[in-house]
């Protein structure tokens, strides 16, 4: 009926509401103050079934099919008006209690959904209840403690045993086999007449509950409430007829007429209590189920998939308990091979025991396995024993499984072989240590080199200056002019092995032997004095701007004054005539600024990360045949981090250079 539309599907369940309910008011006895079990819960699943629309008027024919056909059996007409009313307000107190406004039929599948229609087919009984008992109390016609009982005991079976059809049930299929499932029904449809026949037997008719449940947990949900509605059309068709121990209970025990419509409510009430729980527990079970399945089929699929990665699992006692393909590969073991066998076989005892000495524990394996699983540890290294007996060092994580009483229940290890790796990164190291011991051979020797050669060198230039004058006869204009190259050259050579000296001292860390308090204004007028013989006849244009107070640092002023005539004589030597050279010293900040900035050729930008290094020179000023040694930059970085600062570079090919020495202000 659920593919039926809306509108049809409405018709359809109240000419039924109003079919059953005469069924009902015309079966009840005759001298009885009630109605029998009338179909209220048809009613409620006309409103879920309109999706909310034409609530009022489906009201009203309800209302007025309970008024008429409580009249026709011969009830006071004030007492069917309040039965019927009371009828239109249980079913509107269900229906929005279920969610009936919402466009889809509500759901009942969780506890939650459980709960939410138990209460509102309660309040629908509670409010039938009250309407009963008001209208007895106002009419006189009955006791209003009993017919609220009857009344609300029927409307409550009636509302339980028909809302459920019309809500999102489970959507599990059927467990049983369609013999089990016969076997039910042929159950049902025998065994409910045979416990109806006896009329001194009440208690027999709960036979029928064991069946029901078998049919709850085993068949669909749609066909469980079937089979519940057809054991309750045999108990009201025989107690109608009066058969059965509900007909006969009101003379055999002296009760009331109505009595034993409440009998038969509350064995309805019984039994929907008893299926539609387990139901929803069934439902629940399957879902968990299937989630489970799920999540073991992608958690299969992540074991099997990762061949670069051992995953092994053991149970709590260190037997293994899975044994990936990834495991099988790096340690040559078959799974079949280590299934349930002590996970220590994998490790050798001078494994175990250089592990334990580095954890601080002892070298049981049980001791150093749970140091493993400490939060603090996380990956380790650890060898792990092939099936050919070698042994591979494997970075490993190891965890816990626990219950839902955080009870240990096994671990899970995963591993990767990173032998390769670690002897890569040992014979990386021993060439590092082999280079810095090259490195410093070299430096050990470039630096006794150039204090060999600073002497003779020095000698050379004494020698020079007596010829130049004329200590040894007058020379003539080609030997003055070839004296002249040579001390140029002399010169050259010494800048050299004074740059390769003061390296060397930075590199012994005695940058700072000279260290006193000075003005720096009067260092950088130095170096930058001694720039400027460098300018004359090269059309330059050099300036210097100081700033008028004094700035004083704690350092050493040669080593700084060196500073300051590199970047000026760079700047002086790699611009051409007619450019410019700025030098200026500026407070900024926490800080003082030195700044050298020229106009001159510039520097690549894809070269100025390697400018500071030692040796290195710009492929311009290799164009352009420009001297130098490549270590001024090198031996000006070293003396300013060694002072504390810092120092930057600005430039581009063809724009210009601008260097920034920032160095901290003493407090």
């Amino acid at each position: 009926m659920l593919g039926v539309p809306a509108g049809v599907r409405v018709a359809v369940l109240m000419l039924v509401m109003v079919a059953a309910g005469f069924a009902a008011v015309l079966s009840a006895p005759d001298d009885g103050h009630v109605i029998g079990i009338w179909p209220v819960g048809v009613a409620t699943a006309a409103l879920l079934a309109s999706g909310g629309r034409r609530v009022p008027l489906l009201l009203g024919v309800v209302a007025a099919s309970a008024i008429v056909s409580i009249d026709l059996a011969g009830r006071p007409t004030a007492v069917a008006v309040g039965y019927g009313l009371g009828t239109a307000v249980e079913v509107w107190v269900v229906w929005r209690m279920l969610g009936g406004a919402a466009a889809t039929l509500p759901r009942l599948r969780t506890d939650g959904d459980l709960a939410r229609y138990l209460g509102a087919c309660l309040a629908g009984g509670a409010t039938m209840a009250l309407a009963g008992a008001l209208t007895s109390a106002v009419t006189g016609f009955g006791s209003p403690w009993f017919v609220a009982l009857a009344l609300g005991t029927a409307h409550l079976a009636s509302q339980l045993a028909i809302v459920p059809f019309f809500c999102r049930l489970p959507d599990h299929g059927a467990v049983a086999s369609t013999r089990e499932r016969i076997l039910q029904w042929l159950t049902i449809l025998v065994v409910t007449p045979l416990i109806f026949t006896p009329v001194h037997f009440p208690t027999l008719t709960f036979l029928i509950i064991p069946v029901l449940v078998w049919s709850a947990l085993r068949i669909r949900p749609f066909e469980a409430l079937v089979q519940v509605c057809a054991v309750m059309f045999f108990a009201i068709t025989m107690t109608t007829f009066q058969r059965g121990p509900f007909a006969a209970a009101p003379d055999a025990f002296e009760l009331p007429r109505d009595a034993r419509g409440v009998l038969l409510a509350a064995f309805a009430i019984t039994c929907v209590l008893v299926v539609v729980p387990l139901l929803l527990r069934v439902g629940q079970q399957v879902v968990t189920a299937r989630e489970a399945a799920a999540e073991r089929d992608r958690l299969e699929n992540i074991v099997r998939g990762t061949p670069g990665v051992a995953i092994i699992g053991t149970d709590e006692t260190g037997r293994i308990t899975l044994f990936n393909p990834g495991a099988e590969r790096l340690l040559s073991y078959r799974a079949s091979d280590v299934l349930g066998h002590d996970s220590q076989l994998l490790h050798t005892a001078g494994a175990i025991s250089e592990k334990a000495t580095e954890l601080g524990v002892t070298d049981r394996f049980a001791d150093v396995l749970s140091a493993l699983v400490g939060p603090e540890v996380g990956a380790s290294e650890l060898r792990l024993r092939r099936g050919d007996g070698e042994e591979r060092s494997h970075l490993m994580t190891i965890s816990r499984i626990t219950d839902e009483v955080d009870r240990v229940v096994g671990y899970v290890s995963t591993s990767e072989d990173v032998t390769e790796r670690l002897l890569a990164e040992s014979a990386l190291k021993e060439a590092v240590d082999r280079l810095q011991e090259v490195d410093a051979v070299k430096d050990a020797f470039v630096s006794t080199v150039s204090h060999e050669l600073r002497t003779p060198i020095t000698s050379i230039r004494g020698y020079l200056e007596m010829l130049e004058d004329g200590d040894f006869g007058e020379l003539s204009g080609p030997q003055a002019d070839a004296v002249r190259r040579i001390d140029a050259n002399s010169r050259r050579l010494l800048g050299l092995i004074d740059d390769l000296l003061s390296l060397s001292r930075m590199q012994d860390g005695a940058v700072l032997e000279a260290e006193r308090a000075f003005d720096l204004r009067d260092v950088v007028a130095a170096g930058y004095d001694v720039a400027v013989p460098a300018v004359r006849g090269r059309d330059l244009e050099l300036d210097l701007t100081l700033p008028p107070d004094p700035v004083p640092f704690l350092g050493d002023p040669e080593l700084l004054e060196r500073v300051v005539v590199n970047l000026v004589g760079n700047a002086v030597k790699f611009t051409p005539p007619g450019g410019r050279v700025r030098v200026a010293l500026v407070f900024s900040g926490d800080a003082v600024e030195l700044s050298v900035a020229d106009t001159g050729i510039g520097i690549p930008v894809s070269e100025q990360h390697l400018l500071f290094q030692r040796f290195f020179r710009s492929e311009l000023a290799r164009r352009n045949a420009i001297q130098g040694s490549g270590l001024g930059l090198s031996i000006a970085r070293a003396i300013v981090e060694r002072h504390g600062g810092t120092i930057a570079v600005e430039s581009a090919a063809g724009e210009g250079t601008t260097f920034r020495v920032r160095l901290p202000i003493v407090g």
